[in-house]
C-alpha cells in the first residue's frame, strides 16, 4: 500500500544556506501549513543533518536526499535505509543528478526500501534510464533532465515530450509506478502542463528555495494540484 498521496509536491531543499539552522523547520513548516490547508500531498526533503529534527516537528511526510547501499554497524559515514526509518522518515531521493549511484546500488536499495516499507523516489536524466530504473519496480520515478535543473526554463515547457515519453515508458512496464518531473520548474503554469503530460506531480527545489516568498510559491505551485469534488 502506497504511503504518500498523488498529485504530489515534492520539495527537496538540498544544502541551500537559505535552510541553515532553523529554517528547514520554518520551510517545512510552512509546506506542513499549506498542505493542511489544500489537501495537497506536499513531501520535503532536508539534508540528512537536520533530517530528524524536521521529522519531530510537522507531521507532513520528510524524506532523504540520499542513502547508501551500506551496511548496518560499521559503516561510518553512511546513512542507512534503516536509520531513516528509525526516526519516521518515510523514504528517500534515490540517484538524484547531484548524487549518481550504479544501477546495483539502485536495484538493491529498492529492494531494501520494500522490505523496510519506505519510499522510494528514483531519478533519472532519460527515456532509457526511465526504462531500466521501472524495470526495478520503485514506489516513484522523477524525471529531470539535467541540463534544466536550476535554470529556470521548465522541463513541461521545454521538453514537454521527456515526461509524456517517461510516462507511456512506465506505464508499459508497471502503472502502479508514479512519474514524478523536476528540473527548471518555476510557476504554477508550469506545474499544470506537467500534470496535462502525465506527471502525478514535481520535484523542485531551487523554485521554491531560492524564492523571497517560500508561503506564496508553495501555494502557488500546490493549486493546480488541488482536487475538485
Amino acid at each position: 500500500m502506497k504511503k504518500y498521496r498523488t498529485p504530489s509536491l515534492v520539495i527537496n531543499l538540498k544544502n541551500y544556506d537559505e535552510i541553515y539552522s532553523h529554517f528547514s523547520v520554518d520551510i517545512s513548516k510552512i509546506s506542513e501549513s499549506i498542505a493542511t490547508e489544500t489537501d495537497v500531498e506536499i513531501i520535503v526533503c532536508p539534508p540528512n543533518p537536520v533530517l530528524y529534527k524536521v521529522v519531530e516537528n510537522v507531521s507532513i511526510p520528510i524524506y532523504a536526499q540520499h542513502v547508501d547501499d551500506a551496511k548496518i554497524g560499521s559503516s561510518t559515514g553512511s546513512i542507512v535505509p534503516e536509520l531513516i526509518k528509525s526516526i519516521n522518515c518515510q523514504g528517500s531521493l534515490i540517484n538524484h543528478s547531484e548524487k549518481r549511484i550504479s544501477i546495483n546500488e539502485i536495484e538493491k536499495l529498492i529492494q531494501r526500501f520494500r522490505e523496510l516499507d519506505l519510499t522510494s523516489l528514483v531519478c533519472a536524466q532519460s527515456i532509457d534510464e526511465v526504462e531500466s530504473i521501472a524495470k526495478l519496480k520503485p514506489d516513484i520515478i522523477a524525471i529531470e533532465p539535467p541540463e534544466l535543473i536550476g535554470s529556470g526554463r521548465a522541463v513541461s515547457k521545454v521538453n514537454p515530450k521527456i515526461i509524456s515519453d517517461s510516462v507511456d515508458t512506465v506505464n508499459l512496464i508497471d502503472k502502479n509506478i508514479d512519474v514524478l518531473c523536476g528540473a527548471g520548474i518555476m510557476t504554477g503554469e508550469d506545474v499544470s502542463i506537467a500534470l496535462e503530460l502525465g506527471a502525478k506531480g514535481i520535484l523542485i527545489a531551487s523554485g521554491v528555495i531560492k524564492s523571497n516568498d517560500w508561503k506564496t510559491i508553495i501555494l502557488e505551485l500546490s493549486k493546480p494540484m488541488i482536487k475538485s469534488d
